[in-house]
């Protein structure tokens, strides 16, 4: 674990969110938020019609992963998102793997989120508020098949 050098307990400080990269396909795409970068089990549940419990047995059963959302900030003449979307046809979308790296201080990986065979399942453009001076956001939504982690170093 890392360590904070100026406390004198060496008491542990965990990791900050707020520096990291997102890639597409071996492109470094700049993002303001990932989210969604989950798994979990079915649960089977089962009861034999003899068994001397009166509750049912449970077990891990097929492992699913949450769609991620991802959002960045709109620029002039950047559509890139709005057109990989457009690029979804029926049977021919083109699939990419998609890496998000937790980074230190220095700029070094520490974790690997890595998304298998991801494709766009939702854009979203900019809300827009004459009321507010907010930067415009836009976001995608991303169907996959796999996901895992990795500790880097």
């Amino acid at each position: 674990m890392a360590k904070n050098k100026d406390d004198a307990q060496g008491a542990p400080w965990p990791i900050p969110t707020f520096h990291f990269i997102v890639d597409f396909d071996g492109t470094p795409v700049a993002f303001q938020e990932v989210s969604g970068l989950d798994t979990e089990y079915d649960v089977i549940e089962y009861r034999n019609g003899n068994s001397p419990e009166f509750s049912t047995v449970k077990m891990p059963g097929l492992k699913k992963y949450s769609d991620v959302t991802i959002k960045k900030g709109i620029f002039k003449d950047d559509t890139s998102l709005f057109e990989y979307f457009a690029s979804v046809k029926m049977n021919t979308v083109a699939r990419k793997t998609i890496t998000v790296s937790l980074v230190d201080e220095n700029g070094s990986i520490l974790f690997v989120w890595t998304l298998k065979n991801a494709f766009p399942k939702k854009v979203t453009g900019a809300s827009m508020n004459a009321k507010t001076s907010d930067v415009a956001i836009e976001e995608i939504v991303l169907a996959h098949e796999g996901l895992t982690m990795a500790k880097v170093g």
